[in-house]
């Protein structure tokens, strides 16, 4: 244990704190470096954040936009082309389930990747590549209802 005893920051590393208000001489004496009079002088002078001295703070004076209601908001599992490409056969939402592909929910395609297999792919949203994309590979794309 007399390891941690001999423990101390290497030399040069720390520095003595800066005594305040103890007289001229130490270069921070009189007013200890706050200043002259004021909140921010007094001992109890910590102002919160966004205080402005009663004026009412920027934050509330600058108008909001918009309102999402993300409490009933449809939040869509993506699936890419590229992993799309890994299937075969029909792909539907029981079978990326089995590939690990989504946890559940409504699954969205999106289009990035290459596809160069045809495949029917059915799922509750597709963007416009990626159905194209399937289309033209010589799959189907079909849209299931919510």
């Amino acid at each position: 244990m007399s390891i941690l005893e001999s423990l101390h920051p290497q030399k040069g590393s720390t520095h003595n704190s800066k005594r305040l208000g103890r007289g001229r001489g130490s270069g921070k004496g009189g007013r200890a470096g706050k200043g002259n009079k004021g909140q921010k002088q007094r001992k109890s002078g910590n102002i919160r954040r966004g205080f402005e001295g009663g004026q009412t703070p920027v934050h509330r004076r600058t108008p909001k936009f918009g309102f999402k209601n993300t409490m009933f908001a449809t939040r869509y599992e993506i699936v890419n082309l590229s992993t799309l490409e890994k299937l075969s056969g029909e792909v539907t939402l029981e079978s990326l389930q089995k590939a690990g592909c989504v946890k559940h929910g409504p699954v969205k395609i999106l289009g990035h990747g290459e596809l160069k297999k045809a495949l029917t792919v059915k799922a509750h949203k597709f963007s416009d590549t990626a159905k194209a994309a399937i289309e033209k590979a010589g799959g189907k794309v079909e849209v299931i209802k919510l």
